[in-house]
This record gives C-alpha cells, structure tokens and sequence, in this order.
C-alpha cells in the first residue's frame, strides 16, 4: 500500500457568524420575506462552517464534499456582505503544529491539491495584513504544491501498472516522477517547519521511481534484445532500493518492489550467462529514460462542489449593492430638484399675490368685512394647530439634536480610546506590535463621522432660519387664530369702493388669479407623478459586472434617469414659463385696477394689515412644513447614527480581541526567549573537527540553543555524465546513477560538528494568527488526507 505525504487541516476557533451578518442584512434590507429568508441562510452557513471545521472530518469522499461546499459558499458570499467593515476576526492555527503528516493510503487523486497550494501562494498570501504563519509562507506552499504534483504523477505510474500498459510508458511516466519528487526534495532541504517525516520520504520517493523506470526500461531493453542492457538496468534498480530498505524502511515499505527487481535481475543474469553472453555496459553509457507529465497546476476554479447551490442566491453582491445605494441617490437629487423646483414656483407665486393683497383685494369692495380669502386662510391655520403646535415642534428640536451629537461623541470617543491604547502599544513593543495602526484603519469611520459632524452644523444654522422667520410673522399667526369678530376687528375699515364691482379690470384679475389656481393644481399633479416614478437598476448592473467585470454607474444612471425624468422635467419647465408669464399679466391688471380704487389712508391700512395676513398664512405652511421635515430629519439621523456607532463599537470590539491574542503571542513569545545572552563557546572547548578546505564554515554553536534533530541522508550516486578514471571502483562496488535525475542529497546523518541553520529563519510569530478574509484562508482546507 502507497505511502503518501498528506496535510493535516488547519483548525480555527469558533466564529459567530449569525450575530454580525444578521445585524447588515437588519440594517441593508428592509423587514419582509426577503429580509427573513437571508436571514435563516445565515443561519445555515454558520451550521455549514461548524460541520466543516467544528468537528473531526472522516478521510472520505463525504468529507471532501462538505469542505468543498463550504469554500463554494464562502466564495459566492464574499462579494455580497462588507466583512472588512464586519470586523469579523478569523483565528487558524499553523497545520504543522503537532501531529504527522501522514494520512494512509489515497485510492482516487483529483486534481486539486497542488493547484489549491499554488492559489494560496498566488492570491490568498496578498489578502492578509500580517504576517502568515509557517505553514502557508510561500515557500512553504510552494514545496507543498510540488509535493502533490509528485503524488499525482506517481499515482499515474501505479494506475499504468495495474492497467499493464506498455512498458516504455510506465518507465516514463516513473522518470517523471523522479523528476518531480528530487524537485521536491530540494526545494525541502531547508525547511524546517515541515515535520521531519517529509525529507527521508522525498528521497526515498525519488529512489523508488527512478527503480521503477529502470525496471520497466530493462522489460523493454529485453524486448529489443539488448541483455547487456537489461541486466545493467536491473542492477541499477537493485542498488537503487537496497538503498531505500537500508536508509528509509521506517518510512516506506519498498519489499515487493524489491523482489520484483530481483527475480527479473536473477533470469536475466541467467539467461545471458548461459545463452546470450552479452556485455553489460556502465550505466553511465545508457540511453536516457524518456519523461512524460500527466498532471499539472490545474487552478481553482468555483464551484468546486457539484451539488454546490449558493444560499445567498437573490442577494446581489456589495458592488452592485453600493451601485443601487448611488443611483439611489442621484434619483432622489433628481426628484428633489424637480419637486424644489415646483415648490419654489408656488412659493413665489402666494408671495407676489400677497405684495399685491391678491384675491382679498377683490374680495373686499365693502371696505368692512373680513375677505372670504382671509378667514379661509385663519380656518386653515386653527385646523392645523396655530401657535401652540408650530411651538412644540420648535421646542422638541433642540432635544433631537442633542441627542444625535451624544450618539456621534460616543461614537468618536470609542474610537479615539481605542486608538489611544494601539498607539501607547506601538511604542512600548515598537515593530512587534504588527498589527494596522488604528489611525489608519479608522480614517474611513473619522471620515464619515465628520460628514454627520457638517450635517448636524447644517441643520443647526436652517433651524435658526426658521425661527428667525416665525418670529417675524409670530403675531400675525396669532391673530389668524382669533375668532372672526375680533379678526375683523383688527383689520382696519376703509371706504367702500362699490363702483368696481363689474368692472372689466376686476373680472379680468379674477380669470387671471383662475388661471394661476389652475396652474398650481397642475403642478400638484406633476409632484404626485414625479415621486411615484420607479425602476430597478439591479438587472442593468448585474449585466454590467458580469460583461465587464465593473459597473460605470454614473454612466447607466444617467441614462436611465433622462428615460424617466425626461418628459417630468420638460412638463416642469412648461409650467414655470407659464405661470412666469401670467404673474407680469397679473401684476399689469393690478396696476389699472389699483389706479380706479380710491386711495385714503385708511384704505391703505386696510390693504398693509391684509397683506400681512395673507403672508404670514403662508409663511405658516411653510414654517410648519419645515419643522416637520427637521423633526423627520432627526429622526433619521438619530437611527443612521446608532448604525454609525454600531459599527464603531463592532471594530472596536474586533481591535480589542486583535489586541488581546497579539498580546498574548508577544508575552508567550518572550517567555521563550532566552534569559542569559548567548555567546560563543570558546574554541579550546570544543570537540569538533576543523573542516575541510573549501566546506561549509559551520555556524557558531550557542549555549541555550537545542540543535534540530539530524535529517537521513539519501543514497549518493555517480552521475552518468561522469567519466571513468584509473583506478575506479570495479561496477559492482559502485552505486549506479538514476537515470538522468541525479539524486537528491540530504544532510549527513552524523554530522562532524554542530550545523547553524543553512537559511535565514523566517520572521513571523508561531501559533495563532489572525486573517481579514475567511474565504482566503479556507481554501487550505481542501487539501485533502
């Protein structure tokens, strides 16, 4: 049974999922069905990540199912949640921890685990924002990748075996893998966080394939009739798994391969002493064994699941989500400018008919009653409260304001505390505290608080305004809340002007002031329609990613919002210019009528004390409708600013975990460190030989410093290049090459004198470590026992 090298599973601690992912879909999607079926998904990807990394999986095709399923999901939910803003913490612990790499026998290979090594190394490795730990370095993941891709190839050898295919295949197929596996065990030589079962294994691969050629390249030397060839091959293997049974037995089983070699070696030795009498050439004089790759570094390519189904399916990703909140956006800009626009006309056109006493002017020809105009103005008031409501809204204002500054203090105030304490950290550990500075992380929540900041100084400076204007119009409300006798006792008398009754300027100003009603219900209208216009950019942007890979959504925006704002904003425009035109109409006919009023005194009181009530009726409506809009903005303000603290106090929850697991690794991590300096042991102590001229200078021996563990050397063979010289070895007393893959050496396994490390140590701290990205890391996951 086939000895393969396998990767245990990383392991995590527990994450709550539900509680920061149910809070975003709370707070992007409005209460419903839809709402509530996200909802119960996220539930069930929290159960999905429990049974993939909550408890021990089988080495089974089941298992590699589940974890499949969950790196599918991760993959398709990644784009659709804001978890750099979640502030979600993932904490795996390095593979190589404890425990052994082997995993037993693999019956089936898929194509996966190289290629899921390689995207570790290519893309997962750029996500994170400290260092990773041992077992996914690059270097790591790329021996890794190296590793599987050997595995791979050799379970083509054994499939051709056991299919008994032609014999010049399966050599090649196996020189292959020699190939591969001496790549892999050079590229291992000087890793020593992988467990030390990995080096003797690669050597011992490398021999056993390189037998295997050989073997099979002899079956087809006979073939050819070339015994001399034959039996120098099969000597070669021999010697080849001699050396694996005497160096690496612990680790791979080589018996049957072995006597395999040796019953073809004994008939063939056989047959050409009694028969053939062929010479057997020098290994080095042979042919080379040809090489054919049947695997590669496939990519990762989702889903990998075939059962995949992606519970997060109706919801769009976060692009789109923020492209929709944008268009949004310009689509309430477009609605507010056209229904300002409205509003403003109306507002213009009640002040000009009021500087003009405009229609109570018309009303009162008596010079002694209240106009009709004026008392269905004070009606209009009194049914809307008066004085009393426009006051408590007044009054309630100052309190919502507090309120949403407390909310935004609070919120800043975490952040700065929090900063406070990375910054005090940073300088007392100085380049141990590896972790993003908090002034840097937080720049986009400082940003967006000073946005509420200016919002909140708006807001106070248009509350002013409208006090000012209540103030000044205070006394004339007050009056239209009085009851008609004391309104028309107010209101000073004049003389009457009857002659005007009929007159042709009258009835002129009256179809005019029609007119002019007319046009104000028409834009009543317009206003109605222009706020019910809805579309759904979802589609379009969909498209859009999904051909271009972006979204232009100012672009796409602004094409669909001429499409449906186009013929609103013309109709607009039509309705400004003609009330524009009969305003100077009206104005024209007021001057010849106010030529035919007799002009006295007392008619002009009259006159001034109308205009003045018919102005601070409408300066009413709209003080009232104002306060209600700052109430309502408050009111929004004050839930945008509990989501803005929400998120605050949730990173800084997340820093703060960050903080304690950081602290924890430096306290462990200076716990290991040595309490005496190191210093060199002088040279009339030591018991080691002075090396040869041209070796390795060994690395100075410390005190305090315990010395890895000796790794098995590999055999050590002549290469074919290499010439005779007098005086050589007889053949029999020599070890052959492999073929053309010369190889690997180990170091020796009884060194002469203490060896320093032959590399620079890699700089990261052991154990946990914390990562932005849950679908990066997961895909570790899939390497399969």
């Amino acid at each position: 049974m086939a000895t393969f090298i396998s990767v245990p599973l990383k392991k995590s601690s527990e994450v709550d999922l539900v509680k920061p992912l149910s809070k975003f879909v709370g707070s992007a999607y409005p209460a419903g069905e839809e709402q509530a079926e996200y909802l119960r998904a996220v539930e069930e990807l929290n159960k999905l990540r429990k049974s993939a990394l909550g408890r021990p999986l089988d080495k089974h095709e089941s298992s590699l199912e589940i974890l499949l399923r969950y790196y599918d999901q991760l993959c398709a939910v990644e784009p659709k949640f804001p978890f750099p803003e979640l502030c979600l913490t993932f904490t795996w612990k390095d593979a190589f921890d404890k425990g052994s790499l082997f995993g037993g026998s693999v019956k089936l290979g898929k194509p996966l685990a190289s290629g899921a090594f390689a995207h570790i190394k290519d893309t997962v490795l750029s996500a994170l924002n400290r260092e990773p730990t041992m077992d996914i370095s690059p270097e790591t993941v790329g021996t890794l990748s190296q590793i599987m891709l050997s595995q791979a190839q050799e379970v083509f050898v054994m499939k051709a075996t056991a299919d008994k295919m032609k014999d010049a295949i399966v050599a090649k197929l196996a020189n292959q893998a020699a190939d591969f596996y001496g790549d892999a065990f050079k590229q291992c030589q000087y890793k020593e966080n992988l467990p030390k079962e990995v080096l003797p294994v690669l050597a011992a691969k490398h021999c056993m394939m390189q037998a295997t050629a050989e073997l099979h390249q002899s079956a087809l030397a006979n073939q050819k009739k070339r015994f001399g060839e034959e039996i120098a091959r099969l000597q070669h293997a021999t010697e080849l798994v001699k050396t694996v049974a005497s160096r690496y037995d612990e680790y791979v089983n080589v018996k049957d391969l072995s006597d395999k070699i040796n019953r073809a070696l004994t008939a063939a030795k056989k047959d050409n002493d009694f028969i053939y009498h062929d010479r057997v050439p020098e290994v080095k004089d042979l042919e080379h064994i040809g090489k054919a790759a049947l695997v590669k570094t496939t990519s990762i390519q989702v889903p990998l699941s075939q059962t995949f189904t992606d519970l997060f399916e109706k919801m769009v990703p976060m692009e789109v989500q923020q492209s929709l909140s944008l268009s949004n956006s310009r689509r309430a800009d477009t609605v507010n400018r056209l229904v300002g626009s409205l509003r403003e006309a109306t507002n213009l056109c009640n002040g000009v008919l009021a500087s003009l006493n405009l229609p109570a002017a018309l009303e009162d020809l008596s010079g002694d009653s209240v106009p009709q105009s004026i008392l269905e103005k004070s009606r209009a008031v009194v049914q809307q409260g008066g004085l009393h409501s426009i006051e408590q809204l007044i009054k309630d204002l100052p309190e919502l304001l507090q309120r949403n500054r407390e909310i935004l203090d609070e919120s800043l105030k975490m952040l700065d505390d929090e900063e406070t304490t990375d910054n005090e950290l940073r300088t007392k550990f100085s380049q141990r505290w590896n972790r993003t500075p908090s002034g840097d992380l937080y720049k986009p929540l400082r940003a967006e608080g000073g946005n509420f900041r200016s919002v909140l100084d708006k807001a106070v400076q248009a509350d002013q305004v409208v006090r000012e204007r209540y103030n000044s119009h205070c006394e004339m409300i007050a009056l239209l809340c009085k009851p008609e006798n004391e309104l028309c006792a107010a209101i000073p008398s004049a003389n009457p002007a009857k002659t005007l009754q009929g007159s042709e300027v009258v009835n002129v100003l009256k179809a005019q002031l029609g007119q002019l009603d007319a046009i104000k219900r028409e834009r009543e209208v317009l206003e109605g329609e222009i706020k019910s216009v809805t579309f759904d950019m979802t589609a379009k942007f969909l498209t859009a990613l999904a051909q271009d890979g972006a979204i232009n959504e100012e672009a796409l925006s602004a094409a669909e919002l001429d499409s449906r704002y186009g013929s609103h904003t013309q109709r607009v425009q039509q309705n400004l210019r003609a009330q524009e035109d009969l305003l100077g109409q009206v104005q024209t006919s007021h001057q010849e009528f106010a030529a035919l009023k007799q002009s006295n005194a007392e008619a002009n009181d009259r006159e001034e004390m109308l205009k003045k009530l018919a102005s601070a009726h409408d300066s009413y409506i709209e003080i009232t409708s104002n306060l209600k809009e700052g109430t309502k903005f408050y009111n929004d303000l004050t839930e945008i600013l509990l989501k803005f603290q929400n998120k605050c106090s949730d990173i800084v929850f997340a820093r703060k975990t960050e903080r304690d697991e950081l602290l924890k690794e430096l306290q462990q991590s200076i716990a290991r460190e040595p309490s005496a300096p190191s210093f060199s042991v002088p040279a009339y102590q030591s018991n080691t030989s002075t090396p040869a001229a041209g070796g390795p200078t060994p690395a100075p021996r410390t005190m305090f410093v315990t010395q890895p563990p000796a790794r098995p050397p590999p055999p050590s063979f002549t290469p074919q290049a290499a010439s005779s010289t007098p005086g050589q070895a007889p053949a029999s007393q020599v070890p052959p090459p492999a073929s053309s893959n010369p190889p690997p050496m180990a170091p020796p396994s009884a060194p002469s004198q203490a060896q320093g490390p032959p590399y620079p140590s890699y700089q990261g701290y052991p154990g946990y470590t914390s990562f932005p990205s849950f679908r990066s890391i997961t895909v570790i996951l899939f390497i399969y026992n």
